[in-house]
């Protein structure tokens, strides 16, 4: 799990000002090969995580290997996590990565416990599971196979295309426990994905993950989220998005508009700022101090997104029963969940169906 020495350029002995609480922080490691990155290396306590209160969300339970995302989106709302390490919302949370190296030993200890009931367990709900130090610290093999041999359903959100990796493993697990697959694919301009998701894959890239998933024998939900208004949300990019999502297979498409958390918000709006000034004021009259469209926009993407999903035959249409495990049943109003320290948002769409951040 470790880097090898060969690749390591530097091992720092001193945390960062925000990390010099974490008794559990092994070492410090930067590598070439992801430059402008810093990798924390922690040996996890727990890695069950409870979702805690009453929650709207059909599992209670979350794994999170990482905290921080070298995806770096501009808009994502777990920005504000790093907080609670003294870490900025901002380059932080892009570059400086935390990795609980031991997470699936930890888990399969957790799970072979008698009082654990095999309840849903979601990956992806934080940071994403596939982000690209994936690759070095393979941490969801081990995290997949604990959860299958123990008899637990869980659910996979990623924009990562290393899924790819473990499509045999997901797909062995998927014939003993029941299994959710979704990628996240909100932009199809080339130019402005990688403006908003300069670390991520591309956006053809991550449609060719989905056709993967299901020439794996597996169904894929396509996550259009967060629709960014004015700036994705004409009729033309909508229904090109359902339409690329539909052909490269997807099993149904799930929207909801830009929420701005506090961290992300800021994030974002220098972003905008930057990119794309005239559209400030828009977005201030749009948002005020809220987290969330004002629900005349919502409302307004809701009749524009229904008709192009029903066109394209992936709009919902499965039971209750057969919905992803991380897609929330039906709530009357936005509910935020604070799991394990960090922070899950769900929000309702305008047309009644509400989905998850």
């Amino acid at each position: 799990m470790r880097w090898s020495a060969q690749e390591l350029d530097a091992e720092q002995s001193a945390a960062l000002p925000g990390l010099v609480t974490l008794s559990n922080l092994v070492r410090s490691v930067t590598t070439p090969e992801f430059a402008g990155i810093r990798f924390h290396e922690v040996l996890a306590k727990t890695a069950l995580n409870r979702v805690p209160g009453e929650s709207a969300m059909p599992f209670n339970f979350t794994v999170n290997p990482y905290r921080g995302c070298s995806h770096s989106c501009v808009y994502c709302f777990a920005r504000g996590t790093h907080k609670y390490l003294d870490l900025d919302a901002g380059r932080d949370f892009d570059a400086e990565i935390i990795v609980k190296v031991n997470v699936a030993e930890v888990l399969a200890r957790e799970l072979a416990k008698p009082k654990w009931t095999h309840e849903p367990v979601a990956l992806g709900t934080n940071t994403d599971p596939y982000q690209r130090a994936e690759g070095k610290y393979r941490l969801m093999p081990g995290i997949i196979a604990a959860l299958a041999d123990s008899g637990t359903p869980f659910s996979i959100l990623t924009k990562g295309t290393l899924l790819r990796r473990d499509l045999p493993l997901i797909a062995e697990a998927a014939q003993h426990v029941p299994v959710d697959i979704a990628m996240s694919v909100a932009v199809y301009d080339d130019e402005l994905q990688q403006s908003l998701e300069p670390g991520t894959p591309s956006t053809a890239a991550r449609l060719a993950t989905v056709t993967a998933v299901r020439n794996a024998g597996l169904d894929c939900t396509v996550f259009m989220m967060p629709v960014i208004p004015y700036l994705t949300d004409s009729v033309e990019q909508l229904d090109r998005g359902v339409r690329m999502a539909k052909d490269a297979g997807a099993s149904e498409v799930l929207y909801t508009a830009l929420h701005l958390r506090p961290g992300a918000r800021e994030w974002f709006l220098e972003w905008l700022e930057r990119e794309n000034p005239e559209l400030v004021g828009r977005y201030r009259t749009l948002y005020g101090s809220r987290s969330y469209a004002q629900k005349d926009y919502r409302d307004w993407l809701a009749a524009r997104m229904r008709p192009i999903l029903r066109a394209h035959g992936v709009d919902r249409r499965r039971s209750p029963r057969a919905r992803p495990a991380f897609a929330p049943g039906p709530t009357a109003a936005p509910t935020f969940a604070s799991v394990g320290g960090l922070l899950v948002g769900e929000l309702p769409a305008a047309s009644g169906q509400p989905t998850l951040f």
